[in-house]
């Protein structure tokens, strides 16, 4: 085993090559699926997709990672730590649970330092039914503008009209308006698309091939950037239905633990959110009984993120930007998803761990 701290990276090809170096020690079968695109520093992209476990299991846990770009600093540390980890894997193997680690779900964002994909979409928005009428969010549109000014640092007046916005309405619904997702502002936060992305695409095909076989159907998808900084908030992740809230919460909540919390009772710290990567595991994997949960570990206040992310989008917008004022907004952008301390690197780890054991103890006690 490695030390918590020494799982995490500085850099997307840094992670890559830790997680591939770790899985395939471990003897994992990996599988890499290239985007089209090169990374920040000429690199090769991928989806690195590794199995531990027998193809043809009936119980499979996914843990994944990445699926905002920029929080896979942390959900690669994850990963990492657990390819390292025999206690665990003998755990899951004890069971009958083959293990998924799918690295850097958007790796463009990762790479990037950024939450989108290459096509400036929120993959955990873009899981739509586009032959059907998209959500509409007329809130956002009330504050595109706002949110993207023509200069960056923002001016003293937008400031006060976010602020001003904020008293009116509160702050849930200021953080509701901006990340519920929308699909009117192609350059705007929190953009769904209008098609698939290459991430969905891929992400669906893994699937496909990996989870055809399974009766039983778990998921831990690792997120950063809500709620007190290092607290990991077990979000249920499936479709709004009562026996799987119970399963979630039976395997997740008990013996004193964190609950799981909601985004349909409003327990969550998250909006109500539509076009939900995980949907595709009901699509993909119709054969499986689907109980899955985000571990949403916080950082900073929402409103430094939500402004990080401002930032990163006014850049995106203004390449002609000076040098160190770019520099300023990635640092910015890192320090709201990524906490780069020993300290919560070992709360990530803890609480990932305990999330994954008791997934396996879930999954084995199914029928």
């Amino acid at each position: 085993m490695i030390a918590p701290q020494d799982a995490f990276s500085s850099s997307y090809a840094r992670a890559r090559v830790q997680f591939l170096e770790g899985a395939a020690a471990a003897g994992m079968a990996i599988t890499s699926h290239n985007h089209p695109l090169p990374g920040r520093d000429g690199e090769t992209l991928a989806m690195d997709v590794a199995l531990d476990g027998a193809p043809d299991a009936g119980r499979l846990l996914i843990v994944s990672s990445a699926c905002h770009g920029a929080e896979g600093y942390c959900g690669s540390g994850v990963q990492v730590f657990a390819t390292h980890d025999a206690e665990w894997r003998e755990h899951a193997r004890a069971a009958g649970v083959a293990v998924l680690y799918i690295h850097a779900l958007n790796p463009h964002g990762f790479s990037w330092v950024r939450r989108v994909t290459h096509e400036n979409v929120d993959l955990n928005r873009n899981f739509q039914d586009f032959g059907q009428p998209l959500p509409v969010n007329a809130a956002y549109a009330q504050l595109h503008d706002l949110l993207l000014p023509a200069q960056w640092p923002p001016g003293a007046d937008n400031e006060a009209a976010i602020q001003a916005y904020i008293a009116t309405n509160g702050l849930p619904r200021y953080q509701a308006a901006v990340s519920q997702g929308q699909h009117a502002f192609a350059d705007g936060l929190f953009f769904g698309g209008m098609a698939p992305t290459w991430s969905n695409q891929t992400l669906r095909t893994v699937l496909r091939q990996h989870g055809g076989q399974a009766r039983h159907l778990a998921w831990i998808d690792l997120h950063t950037g809500l709620g007190p900084s290092g607290l990991g908030e077990r979000i249920f992740a499936c479709r709004d239905d009562a026996a799987a809230l119970k399963r979630a919460r039976d395997w997740w909540g008990g013996n004193g633990q964190t609950p799981v919390t909601s985004i349909y009772d409003g327990t969550s710290t998250s909006a109500l959110l539509t076009g939900l990567m995980w949907c595709a595991a009901y699509e993909e994997c119709p054969q499986a009984q689907y109980t899955g949960i985000a571990m949403e570990y916080g950082t900073v206040p929402i409103t430094e993120v939500i402004d990080a992310l401002r930032g990163d989008h006014w850049q995106h917008l203004h390449p002609e930007a000076p040098s160190e004022l770019r520099a300023a907004i990635k640092q910015r952008m890192l320090a709201a998803f990524y906490v780069d301390t020993d300290e919560w690197k070992a709360q990530i780890v803890a609480q990932a761990r305990q999330a994954m054991f008791q997934a396996v103890d879930g999954l084995g006690a199914s029928s």
